[in-house]
């Protein structure tokens, strides 16, 4: 047998010669401007990693169901539940689609149980599912300490076996707090809750009582950073205040969960819950509990709302499986993936089937059951996965020492840094620095929606407020479609001259830009002379009119076609598709109204159309 090694001819290649070669081919530009990631979390990452980047973190000498278990608590397989979310509020409905998601693949159902007040509407909920295996959690609670105790009633008179009954209760007055300026009682009397709760729950291990909502952090604009260490201050708040109770520290943390986000930005999710783990691990350390079920959280993940589009809601499917990847892959215990259509519409039998089938075909197609850990030992994933644990560490601990979770909501900065964040966020999307597809980059031009909506969900809470980031694009593009019921839709002429290549990306890029607000592009296939253009944009009659040219033959064929268009059609604006900085001021003296470029704010230009066009 031949025991040479694989691949012996490639002499190894060591980072001075890597970043020799980078350097070269940069030709003088700055490496740190060009190809190192500033993140909106706080952090720095690299073009590449290799194996000396892994070198100093420890972590990576444990294995899975080791502390501090970064790389999970499962040791055989990578398995997860299927959360079906039920809006129907009806007790006999919302089982009716529930007992039909289970025998389609879900195995855990979230029900919406604001009408669930008595023993009989529980029964009603939960008849014909089978606890013992499928799992059950409760959201939109008016009363959790009656319906913990209607549920214990439940499960004792249909002899479940508690030790397998899982699932949760969407308890989190912190949480409440925040998005209200106000607890439901009071400070005391809510937390007080949370220990009644943990008694009653009794020895059902596997039924968490408190859910710290992290997603809700996500979803109001949190960075990656924020959502962890917030949602770990938000616990440790919990857990502070029922071991000063009385309650041991094990019993506490085990009948906890977290239900985190998961977007789109798909290796900084996967590592968000890596670290997630080992950070929880490292919190609960110092409580020195005397069971290692304390470490061993229960990560409940909710696709983000954030990202979700009203226009091209399809590619809402495809944001929701990349986001279900990221999950799986970090290690959830539990994902809920949003319908493509939560933006306008409460979820129907298609919509539901759809977010259920995209984990079926992970589970059932992929096998991403079962290896366990799978971005172990890639040094991007390793290294994020400990850029965000430390930043997250850090500010954990900066809001410790301020004075904990209830402290920063009731005084404000928890609320304020993350709005700050949300605007730093708006931003990115009005400028296109984070694009939204369909949205606020390569629209569907001719795609209505105003007929398809249902609901439009507004926060309406007094604090924190959630949002998604496309709502401020769809008002616009509202607008004009609420214009065009009764009147022309607005129409862009493109004046397309001179180069070729230049004057076709600029109309692609126009076409884009004002797409946007749902106008009509006019584009002729271009012309030969400013004189032939000019003529057709007056056969067309359009409401703006833009020339596409290059930065060159703006300084003539611009001005002229500036100067034609003014003489024929003083009242139409005229723009330019481009920042020709040499020719500006001869482009503004010969009439030019506007200049439209990469660096122009998307959203706040489309607003001042909207205002001059929609009259």
């Amino acid at each position: 047998m031949n025991d040479e090694k694989l691949f012996t001819e490639f002499p190894p290649v060591t980072t001075e010669q890597w970043e020799a070669t980078i350097n070269k081919d940069l030709k003088g530009a700055d490496y740190e401007k060009k190809l190192v990631w500033r993140t909106d979390e706080g952090f720095q990452v690299r073009p590449y990693y290799r194996a000396e980047n892994l070198e100093n973190l420890d972590y990576l000498k444990t294995m899975p169901g080791e502390f501090p278990y970064t790389r999970g608590v499962n040791t055989h397989d990578n398995h997860w539940d299927i959360v079906q979310e039920v809006e129907e509020a009806d007790p006999a409905k919302a089982n009716a689609i529930a007992v039909d998601a289970l025998k389609r693949g879900a195995t855990c159902i979230a029900f919406n149980a604001a009408n669930v007040n008595n023993d009989a509407a529980l029964a009603t909920l939960l008849h014909g599912i089978d606890l013992n295996v499928n799992g059950v959690q409760f959201n939109h609670v008016k009363s959790y300490l009656d319906l913990m105790k209607s549920f214990v009633n439940y499960v004792e008179t249909n002899n479940f076996d508690k030790e397998k009954v899982q699932g949760s209760l969407n308890f989190d007055p912190l949480i409440y707090r925040l998005k209200h300026n106000k607890f439901w009682k009071s400070a005391e009397e809510d937390m007080k809750q949370a220990v009644e709760l943990i008694e009653l729950n009794g020895c059902m291990k596997n039924f968490k009582v408190i859910n710290v909502n992290g997603i809700v952090l996500h979803n109001a604009g949190a960075t990656i950073v924020q959502e962890l260490a917030y949602t770990l201050s938000l616990a440790n708040e919990y857990l502070a205040f029922c071991t000063e109770k009385g309650l041991k520290p094990e019993k506490v943390a085990s009948r906890m969960q977290l239900t985190l986000s998961v977007g789109s930005n798909y290796f900084m999710e996967i590592a968000k819950l890596r670290a997630t783990r080992l950070l929880w691990s490292t919190m609960v350390a110092q409580y020195k509990p005397e069971c290692d079920c304390a470490y061993k959280i229960h990560i409940n993940t909710v696709a983000s709302t954030w990202n979700k589009t009203l226009y091209d809601p399809y590619v809402n499917m495809l944001r929701s499986t990349t986001e279900g990847m990221s999950a799986v892959i970090g290690g959830s215990d539990s994902i809920s993936l949003q319908p493509f259509d939560v933006a306008y519409k409460e979820s129907d039998e298609f919509s539901r089937r759809i977010s259920r089938n995209v984990q079926v075909i992970l589970k059932e197609e992929a096998f991403m059951d079962r290896v366990v850990d799978p971005a172990a030992g890639s040094y991007y994933v390793e290294n994020l996965t400990n850029s965000i644990a430390e930043n997250a560490w850090k500010l954990f601990q900066s809001v410790e020492q301020q004075g904990g979770a209830l402290k920063a909501i009731e005084e404000g900065t928890m609320k304020a840094a993350i709005e700050e964040s949300c605007q730093k966020r708006d931003m990115n999307i009005a400028t296109r620095r984070y694009v939204l597809l369909g949205t606020n980059q390569f629209p569907n031009i001719n795609e209505t929606m105003a007929d398809k909506i249902e609901r439009i969900v507004k926060d309406e809470n007094e604090g924190l407020k959630t949002y998604r980031g496309a709502m401020a694009f769809e008002e616009l593009r509202l607008e004009t479609e609420k214009y065009a019921k009764n009147n022309h839709r607005p129409s862009v002429f493109l004046l397309k001259v001179g180069n070729l290549a230049m004057r076709q990306a600029r109309a692609g890029f126009i076409t884009n830009f004002f797409g946007c607000a749902g106008y009509q592009i006019v584009e002729p296939a271009g012309f030969a002379t400013v004189e032939e253009g000019v003529k057709a944009v007056g056969e067309a009659k359009p409401d703006l009119i833009v020339v596409c040219s290059s930065d060159e033959e703006y300084a003539t064929l611009g001005v002229e076609a500036a100067k034609q268009c003014k003489a024929q059609f003083p009242n139409t604006p005229f723009l330019v598709a481009g920042n020709p900085t040499e020719c500006i001021d001869a482009l503004k003296e010969a009439g030019t109204d506007d200049f439209i470029h990469v660096r122009v704010n998307l959203l706040e230009s489309l607003r001042k159309y909207n205002q001059l066009l929609l009259k």
